[in-house]
């Protein structure tokens, strides 16, 4: 789930359109009451365990430079990869030669810059109401909604994660770019309907998070069909003013709870591509500085006694535990 223009106000509204319970749930399914995620995945319970995850992975080559090297070099425990950017073949052949990495799906239906845009894997003719008159997937979250089906968007979800797998990529899981497929409810719907039908662990939000959009109980639904998921997602925290995002990373690292909690950046390096590309650069280049290079937040990870993972141990579990209710 990504950063977006819709409102809490816009996603309650959009929770009325599907209220009925999925039919995909799988007998005795849920997460275990007694036991904690962290406790399933061997830890105890008590500990504070992180996935700092590396979006927009794929989107140009600036991001791709620099996801690999807080990989390799820095904090990043994981990264999830737009199928549909151009920059996606590079990224394909880093993941082949890095088995070991965790390599994600990064779910595109949006293309939002300016000059620097893409379309649909599966091509227009195919899933027509997701491209904009210029052939491109749209712009923003709401267009997408105005436009698209939720059969379309769940149909091109699917072909982008294929297309990763076909290319040698082992998926460790996926998430939404912008949170196109978590923003309304029965798109969210089909988001865990495909987890499920991949058997792949997926980012989700907070349960306050869920709350104040309309939709608490999308977590339940969740649970019922198997998946595995952090705890929580840095989402909705941002910088207090004036604070930069060295200072508010500090802070989010010195407060985690017990349990698992994903973080996400947007990592790039400083080039003229990626300014050309995105107004974000200076952000997403310090984000990239901060987790890669930093001795401070190296510091405060060690000290505040925080365990590193990716995604792949959540994959394991989810269909360890899936297997033991299907036998």
């Amino acid at each position: 789930m990504l950063r977006t223009s819709l409102s809490i106000a816009a996603l309650a509204a959009a929770c009325a359109l599907i209220v009925t319970p999925s039919m995909f749930a799988l007998p005795n399914g849920a997460r275990s009451a007694k036991r904690s995620l962290a406790e399933r995945l061997g830890y105890k319970a008590t500990d504070k365990l992180l996935i700092i995850n590396g979006d927009d992975t794929g989107m140009c080559h600036a991001a791709n430079v620099a996801t690999f090297d807080s990989l390799d070099n820095g904090l990043m425990t994981s990264a999830t990869i737009m199928v549909p950017c151009p920059w996606f073949m590079e990224v394909a052949r880093y993941a082949r030669a890095n088995p070991t990495r965790d390599m994600g799906i990064h779910l595109t239906h949006t293309s939002e810059w300016q000059v620097y845009r893409w379309g649909p894997v599966l091509g227009p003719s195919v899933v027509p109401g997701l491209v904009d008159p210029d052939g491109f997937l749209w712009g923003s979250v709401e267009r997408v909604y105005e436009h698209a089906t939720v059969a379309e968007a769940k149909a091109e979800a699917r072909a982008q994660i294929h297309r990763a797998m076909k290319a040698g990529i082992d998926v460790s899981h996926f998430d939404s770019h912008m949170g196109t497929m978590q923003y309304r409810p029965d798109y969210h719907r089909a988001y865990l309907e495909l987890a499920a039908e991949l058997n792949l662990p997926v980012r989700m939000g907070s349960p306050e998070t869920y709350a104040r959009a309309g939709f608490p109980g999308i977590r339940d639904e969740a649970d019922k069909l198997g998946l595995v998921y952090p705890d929580r997602l840095i989402h909705e925290e941002n910088p207090e003013p004036g604070e930069s995002r060295k200072a508010f990373w500090l802070r989010m690292i010195r407060t985690l709870k017990p349990g698992v909690t994903e973080l996400y950046i947007h990592a790039s390096l400083d080039t003229p591509e990626a300014r050309a590309v995105t107004g974000s650069w200076k952000t997403r280049f310090e984000d990239y500085e901060v987790f890669t290079k930093d001795a401070d937040v190296r510091k405060a990870i060690a000290d505040a006694g925080v365990i590193r993972i990716g995604y792949r141990p959540l994959r394991d579990l989810q269909r360890k535990e899936r297997a033991a209710t299907q036998r």
